[in-house]
C-alpha cells in the first residue's frame, strides 16, 4: 500500500473547462486538488489551508493573477509557497513582472495537462530539495562550482571568473531550472538600487559562456524573460 503523503495543489483559473481539465488531471495524477475562480477566493483559501502549490492564471477577474501573487510573497507566512503561473497571452511583461514578484515558472495557454503536471512536479521537486547551502560544492557532470573558492572548474581546468561572473553562475547553478529575469540576476549580485542594463548582463552571459567552454551550454536563454541553469 502507497502511503506517500499527497501534494496539494490549489488552482486558481475563471474559465470553467480549464479549471475542471487542471482538476482532473492532477487528481488522476495523485494530486489533492482544490480549485477555486477568482483572487479573493485564492487568497481565502490560502489563508484556510496553504497549499504545496499554486497554478495561478494571471488573467482574472477583479484582482488579477500579478495582484495576487504580490501579496502572497508579501507575507511572511506564505512568501515560500511555490506559484506556477498560467496566461494566456505570451507577452513578456507579464512573464517578467510576475517571476520579479517571486513566482518559480510560467506556462502559457493553450498547454497540455501533460506539461502542467510536469512543471509542477518540477516546481516542488526544486523546493523539495532544499536550496543548497551557500557553502555547498555544487557539481555537474564536468563543472564544479566552489562557493568558498570563490572558483569554477570544468574538468580538471580552473575557470578565471570575474567576482560578478562567479556570482552570477552560483545563484543560478544553486537552482537549476529556475527562470531568472535579468533584474534579478542584478539583484542577487550587486543589490536591488544597482542600475544595470539589460544588455549589460547579456555581454556578462556571454562572456561566461564562452569562459565556460564546453559546459556554457547550462546556461540557458529563455527568450524574451532571462537565464536559467539548465542541467
Amino acid at each position: 500500500m502507497n502511503t506517500k503523503t499527497k501534494n496539494s495543489v490549489l488552482v486558481v483559473e475563471d474559465e470553467h473547462d480549464i479549471r475542471e481539465l487542471l482538476e482532473y488531471n492532477l487528481a488522476r495524477d495523485g494530486f489533492n486538488v482544490r480549485a477555486v475562480e477568482s483572487g479573493e477566493q485564492a487568497l481565502a483559501a490560502v489563508g484556510v489551508l496553504p497549499p504545496d502549490l499554486i497554478l495561478l492564471d494571471l488573467m482574472l477577474p477583479g484582482m488579477d493573477g500579478l495582484q495576487v501573487c504580490r501579496r502572497l510573497k508579501s507575507d511572511g507566512s506564505t512568501a515560500n509557497i511555490p506559484i506556477l503561473m498560467l496566461t494566456a497571452k505570451a507577452e513578456e511583461a507579464d512573464i517578467v513582472t510576475g517571476l520579479e514578484l517571486g513566482a518559480d515558472d510560467y506556462v502559457t495557454k493553450p498547454f497540455s495537462p501533460k506539461v502542467i503536471i510536469a512543471r509542477a512536479k518540477a516546481v516542488l521537486r526544486r523546493r523539495a530539495e532544499a536550496v543548497h547551502s551557500e557553502d555547498e560544492v555544487l557539481s555537474f557532470d564536468q563543472l564544479t562550482i566552489h562557493p568558498g573558492r570563490h572558483e569554477a572548474v570544468v574538468g580538471d581546468q580552473k575557470v578565471d571568473l570575474t567576482s560578478s561572473e562567479f556570482r552570477v553562475l552560483h545563484h543560478m547553478a544553486r537552482r537549476p531550472g529556475w527562470v531568472f529575469t535579468r533584474y534579478q540576476l542584478v539583484d542577487a549580485v550587486h543589490g536591488e538600487k544597482h542600475a544595470v542594463s539589460d544588455r549589460s548582463v547579456d555581454v556578462m552571459i556571454v562572456g561566461l559562456r564562452r569562459k565556460l567552454g564546453d559546459c556554457g551550454h547550462y546556461i540557458e536563454t529563455v527568450r524574451g524573460v532571462g537565464y536559467r541553469f539548465r542541467v
